[in-house]
């Protein structure tokens, strides 16, 4: 197998062996020929006779002296640098296996645990160690869509680590990397995914203007078509509506546009409840509700939720998440939602895989925020406290062939 691998690869005449793996273990380089390498054998004839291991050439000096050069160009090649670059992250440790250069069947299905993928734990312990080495995001995927050219990297650490206060500063070096990255390449956006855009790692991207303050790619953490995607789940008529789980920047927004629509916006805890009701505008205070029972028919599910809160709800409660987590499914008897997203239009390009748990040809609200924030040239950052307007990302989206994705089941 490994015979008739290295054989097809370097017959490819495409040069996909990364720099950075010969970076991480430079011995590598005389043990292991690229695409490019073998080339010059066909072009030069008499350099390079070396079959698979360029070792030999080295010893007998039949290495051509152009190898390293052509490696290098044939890196750069003809890149075409994106506009849009999304910033996502590694979730659990079988996660990686659900990336596009993993297992294509695993890749074009919704993530969920497979248990007998722990028979490969070696090798997925060896890729934690070799990602945790790594000190730079890596690209995942490539797509089109109409005159933009997107990719999504991903920051090679795992949520365990985000959870980890020892961690934080190595983690917004990491982002921060591919941000400025990002900007050299000429990105016009960077959107951030899943705990990139964090409270208590970086202000929802707030920390990363106030180290760069003339940077001139976007940063957009996308809680406008985040919060506009939420509302579109909530069923037409709804008059009242728990609020549950931790305050943010989400929770905030939410419960402020509901509140201007006259929706009443009830909370459980009181502590959460007079911190939200001071962030609130005074004349928005009576649609704010301290309530003593979980009774209403909607949930609005933030993290932190507990399976115990989850009992408390009656039969049939609608629970739609306004977090990029999906909550636990605690209830058989219960409507769960997914998490804000959008199917997106029949020309998107070249996505073959699912974003972790969402079916295919569906995207993250957080996700096709940064898509359309460039498509419509708009020249503000959304990070920190700024939002773009939910009605004005919305429509945006709507208007570019997004539509709203309904997807719900029983827990």
């Amino acid at each position: 197998m490994y015979v008739d691998f290295m054989n097809y690869m370097g017959h490819c005449n495409f040069e996909l062996v990364p720099k950075w793996l010969f970076d991480v273990f430079p011995p590598l380089k005389y043990l292991m020929y690229t695409p490019s390498f073998h080339s010059l054998h066909h072009t030069q004839f008499r350099t390079n006779y070396s079959l698979f291991m360029p070792f030999y050439d080295y010893v007998y000096g039949t290495i051509d002296k152009s190898s390293d050069e052509q490696y290098e160009r044939s890196l750069k090649g003809k890149e075409e640098r994106p506009h849009v670059v999304h910033l996502t992250h590694l979730t659990n440790l079988q996660s990686i296996y659900h990336l596009r250069f993993g297992f294509s069947s695993l890749a074009s299905k919704p993530y969920t645990p497979k248990y007998y993928m722990w028979i490969m734990w070696p090798l997925t312990l060896a890729s934690m160690l070799l990602t945790w080495i790594y000190g730079t995001a890596f690209t995942a995927e490539r797509n089109r869509f109409k005159k933009l050219i997107m990719e999504t990297r991903v920051v090679p650490r795992y949520i365990f680590q985000y959870k980890s206060s020892s961690e934080r500063d190595a983690i917004n070096t990491l982002i921060e990397k591919a941000i400025l990255q990002s900007e050299e390449e000429g990105a016009k956006v960077i959107s951030l995914g899943l705990l990139n855009q964090g409270s208590a790692l970086n202000g929802y991207g707030e920390l990363y203007l106030k180290r760069n303050s003339l940077l001139k790619t976007k940063i957009v953490d996308g809680t406008s078509l985040a919060v506009a995607g939420v509302l579109n789940s909530v069923p037409k008529g709804t008059n009242s509506i728990l609020l549950v789980g931790n305050l943010s920047k989400m929770a905030y927004f939410l419960s402020l546009t509901l509140c201007k629509r006259g929706v009443q916006v009830e909370m459980v805890q009181k502590d959460k409840y007079e911190l939200l009701k001071l962030q609130l505008p005074p004349e928005l205070h009576g649609h704010l509700v301290l309530s003593d029972s979980y009774a209403s028919e909607v949930w609005l599910v933030g993290d932190g939720v507990t399976d115990q809160e989850q009992l408390r709800a009656s039969k049939g409660i609608r629970f739609i998440p306004f977090t990029q987590f999906p909550p636990k499914l605690v209830r058989k008897d219960c409507i769960y939602h997914c998490t804000p997203a959008m199917v997106v239009p029949r020309t998107y390009e070249n996505l073959h895989t699912c974003e972790n748990w969402l079916p295919r040809s569906v995207m993250s609200a957080w996700r096709v925020a940064g898509i359309v924030h460039a498509l419509e040239e708009w020249n503000g950052h959304e990070c920190g406290d700024t939002v773009t307007g939910v009605e004005k990302a919305w429509h945006a989206a709507l208007a570019h062939g997004f539509l709203p994705f309904q997807g719900c089941k029983l827990g």
